[in-house]
């Protein structure tokens, strides 16, 4: 046998319909959609879903909730994390606990809270922070300056002067 005599099972390969081909073809005329009505259209079909004409169930259920499109979803970091990851008298920023492995965004907000406890001085740039935390760094000899500009718009702004700065 040569690979040139290789050949499909009979029955295993159908051809092709070919629709809208004349009546000879057995599938001219109307091409097998049938006379009238909304499959018969260009464009026509069941959307999804869609029940037949029956009110559907997205209809039927009721609306309810709200979500806030300006909620600020916060990363959140704990003390606790601070005093295993961090050398005493480091400076920590969202850069910093990024490259650290504690947060999963440079971009997103950042809170410090409370949980754990913190007896290294730490220099600390965050977002947000809690007033427990915002003790136990006090209290260790540590600070806390408070950053209101995200992260995003940080970028943005370094984007921007580096594209002035090219021109």
């Amino acid at each position: 046998m040569q690979l040139n005599e290789v050949r499909p099972n009979r029955g295993a390969t159908k051809k092709r319909k070919r629709v809208g081909r004349g009546p000879g073809s057995g599938h001219g005329k109307t091409a097998t959609k049938g006379h009238k009505g909304h499959q018969a259209r260009s464009g026509g079909g069941k959307t999804k879903g869609f029940e037949g004409g029956q009110m559907p169930l997205t209809r039927r259920l009721p609306k309810f909730g709200f979500r806030n499109p300006f909620r600020v979803e916060y990363q959140v970091v704990n003390i606790g994390l601070l005093q295993e990851r961090f050398e005493a008298g480091a400076t920590v920023d969202i850069e910093t606990l990024y490259e650290h492995g504690v947060l999963n965004s440079k971009y997103a907000p950042v809170k410090l809270l409370g949980n754990g406890d913190l007896t290294k001085k730490l220099q600390i740039k965050v977002t947000a922070v809690s007033e427990s935390a915002k003790q136990k760094v006090e209290s260790a000899g540590g600070s806390i300056v408070l950053d209101t500009k995200s992260a995003r718009q940080k970028q943005d702004a370094a984007v921007r002067a580096k594209q002035s700065a090219r021109a």
